[in-house]
């Protein structure tokens, strides 16, 4: 009852801001299921589990209990999203948790409570968020187990508060929910990244995110203010129900409308690393690997997907805002290829890889392909965190080493098989190899970007293709030079990457001579192996029968898009749901998405069967050509730069791609630098002229006439004397003057 008279509340606030008299909200539509009030649990776990690792702090455990008390936490959270996914009944419901601001004034209302809005687009987050969250957490207990103590505990602290932020920010019934996790997944990444606070590299790299972050964040705050001063609500069944039926627009048809997709997009650009705002997701590989595998991965990324899915209605109604999302996601994808070809550090080579593949999911969003942007979600969440864990594994092994020159042969070495094995699985994926998930995953999109009309598309369709060419040469760049070859390598820096825990197959090199790498145990090990068989198993919702619509493909994460508010961007639907065949080409405002599938054809084959073929073409001529040139004949690979850096005319390409395009140092000559002197500059001038000259000066007037006076103030009996005979003679000095001046002017 109080939840629905908050609703009421707000749709009178709304009808006294100017909305229609009769605003549609569809009560009937989403059901409030107290009956799973159980459900909160997933959002008190991670909460619970924070408290319990302070208590350890308190009393300075020392063991792995923090690590056992937060997988613990996550795995509860994980099965209160599965009982709650089986329970679902296909129609979105609310469950309230707590009331939280509920504020009424003359004229209108404004509320927003801890509620959940279960739909399955929530659904599918949820479980994938907690699941992933689980696993790598059993993974970091054996992985951060050197940092045993105040480290380890504060550690899992973090995981906890990210774990609950990202609940919050997807179950949330309300944008504001929204943004409370939103800004919780931002400070907790600020937290982890800079985890070895003591390296100035990770305190830069953690604040680089977090001020970066800051810019999205208030397109966020913007455009939340905007959707509630134009439809006067900011709950996500109410808000899709006005914006669905159009009534609305005799009120509010006007700039509001048309930039609040806008600043969404920018939000998203920051949470999800596109340009302009991808830079600091390379640079968070600073913090622990687990922390990369679970935050700049799986999960905390995908929120800036989640945000444009959630609200995919308000770029529908401004349909240009959807142009730039797919051409910014598309040359983002192609900008970090090409940077991550050049670079030499797998784990910084997988940090590009995922801006690319976030490029991907953008673009999917940008042609009208919701399901393909949320299925290699999906499938992205899987494979990327496999190969940032091997990372981690190769990483902690080797003392911290990760030059993939300085490493080779990994699979022949005992104790590693399993993890060479998993990273093999993930760059298949990665790569998109014929029949594995993110070949699916990924066609769904490339195919999507030919066959929606819109500026350019098929040349965007092309870049993508391209890329998916560049992708699956540097993916397999890595494996083939760490994984195969002879077996040779040096350990890292780190202290405690070397243990007796190795076995003696290695070929030291350097400072590495005798230095036996030690293999990872049974968490490391389970954790990798189970991520890579679900990179795998990934692939099978795609064949698995649609129930929402027959007509549509892509199997199970297609009717979990069908059911939820991106529903408006599936293949063959317009904005409303409805196939576009009978799609009216006048319909909203005049706008019309030429979207059909069975006219368009790509050399002579339908578009989705033609990309399967070229995809597959393109992405093992990447493969063959790593072989190629850092399997089989790796000293061509270094032939080829060579003679790449003798010739001035194309000496620029690979150094440009190693020096990432140098936007770092754009970025710092145009922006970062331009400020610092600014800042310095304004703070001169308030130090010497603000305070020098006009506060300290004017204060110096009265204390310079004071020192002149000072002298009379002397405490000497007949120097007062004086002073008082003196100041007496100038008065009657003065008033002589004064009478002669009087009777002269008198006489006058």
């Amino acid at each position: 009852m109080i939840l629905t008279s908050c609703f009421n509340s707000m749709i009178m606030a709304a009808v006294g801001d100017g909305l229609p008299e009769t605003l549609p909200v569809k009560m009937d539509e989403v059901r409030v299921a107290t009956e799973h009030w159980w459900a909160g649990f997933i959002l008190y776990m991670p909460l619970i589990s924070l408290a319990l690792c302070g208590l350890c702090a308190a009393m300075k455990v020392k063991s792995k209990l923090p690590a056992w008390i937060t997988t613990g936490s996550l795995l509860t959270s994980f099965i209160f999203s599965l009982l709650l996914y089986f329970d679902y009944s296909g129609t979105p419901e609310l469950i309230p948790i707590l009331s939280w601001i509920n504020l009424d004034w003359e004229g209108g209302s404004f509320a927003a409570n801890f509620t959940f809005y279960i739909d399955s687009l929530s659904l599918l987050w949820v479980m994938f968020v907690t699941g992933l969250g689980t696993l790598i957490a059993f993974y970091a207990s054996e992985y951060m187990e050197t940092d045993l103590g105040k480290g380890y505990t504060r550690f899992f602290s973090g995981v906890s508060v990210f774990l609950f932020a990202m609940v919050a920010l997807v179950l949330g019934d309300n944008l504001l929910m929204l943004y409370l996790g939103w800004e919780g997944v931002g400070f907790a990444s600020y937290w982890l990244i800079g985890y070895y606070y003591q390296r100035p590299a990770a305190v830069a790299a953690a604040k680089k995110a977090f001020i970066m972050n800051r810019i999205g964040d208030l397109g966020l705050a913007l455009a939340i203010y905007l959707i509630w001063a134009t439809f006067g609500t900011i709950q996500y069944d109410e808000l899709m129900t006005v914006v669905a039926d159009g009534s609305w627009k005799a009120g509010y048809e006007g700039w509001a409308i048309d930039l609040i997709p806008w600043f969404l997009m920018l939000a998203a650009f920051g949470k999800s690393a596109q340009i302009p705002l991808y830079v600091w997701l390379p640079d968070a590989m600073e913090g622990p690997t687990p922390v990369s595998a679970l935050i700049h991965a799986a999960t905390m990324v995908t929120a800036g997907i989640y945000l444009v899915a959630r609200t995919y209605e308000f770029f529908l109604l401004a349909p240009e805002s959807l142009h730039v999302l797919a051409w910014i996601g598309g040359l983002t994808a192609l900008l970090a290829a090409t940077i991550g070809m050049a670079q030499y550090d797998i784990k910084r080579i997988m940090a590009y890889s995922t801006v690319s593949q976030l490029g991907y999911m953008f673009l999917g969003l940008g042609v009208l392909s919701t399901y393909g942007a949320a299925y290699h979600v999906f499938t992205h969440a899987f494979f990327k965190a496999a190969l940032f864990l091997t990372c981690g594994t190769i990483m902690h092994g080797f003392a911290g080493q990760l030059d993939l020159r300085k490493l080779s042969g990994l699979l022949k070495i005992p104790g590693w098989r399993i993890t060479s094995i998993a990273m093999l699985i993930g760059c298949l994926c990665l790569a998109g190899f014929p029949f594995t998930s993110g070949y699916f995953s990924k066609d769904a999109i490339l195919a999507e970007a030919f066959i929606t009309q819109g500026p350019g598309f098929e040349a965007l369709g092309w870049i993508a293709v391209f890329t998916a060419f560049l992708t699956a040469y540097y993916t397999f760049r890595v494996w083939f030079r760490v994984c195969l070859g002879k077996v040779e390598y040096e350990p890292g820096d780190d202290d405690h990457g070397g243990d007796d825990h190795g076995d003696d197959h290695g070929h030291g090199h350097g400072h590495g001579e005798g230095f036996h790498p030690h293999a990872p145990r049974f968490a490391m090990n389970f954790v990798m192996a189970a991520i890579a068989i679900g990179a795998l198993v990934a692939a099978v919702p795609y064949f698995m029968p649609n129930h929402a619509d027959e007509k549509l493909a892509g199997g199970w994460v297609a009717d979990m898009v069908h059911d939820s508010t991106a529903r408006g961007g599936l293949p063959g639907l317009d904005r409303h749901g409805v196939p576009l065949s009978e799609f009216d080409a006048h319909h909203a405002d005049g706008h019309h998405d030429d979207h059909g599938h069975a006219h368009h054809t790509l050399f002579g084959m339908d578009a989705h069967t033609a990309m399967y073929v070229i995809s597959g073409v393109v992405g093992s001529l990447g493969i063959i050509l790593a072989a190629w040139l850092h399997l089989f004949r790796r000293e061509d690979a270094d032939r080829l730069r060579a003679a790449l850096m003798s010739r001035w005319w194309i000496a620029w390409l690979p150094r440009a791609m190693e020096h990432k395009w140098y936007v770092d140092e754009f970025y710092l000559a145009l922006i970062r630098t331009p400020l610092w002197i600014s800042s310095h500059v304004m703070y001169a001038f308030d130090r010497y002229i603000i305070d020098g000259v006009l506060v300290d000066g004017i204060a110096r007037i009265p204390r310079m006439i004071a020192k002149w006076f000072q002298p009379l103030h002397n405490g000497i009996l007949h120097s007062y004397a004086v002073t008082m005979a003196g100041g007496v003679a100038l008065i009657v000095l003065l008033m002589i003057l004064f009478l002669q001046f009087w009777n002269v002017g008198g006489a006058g």
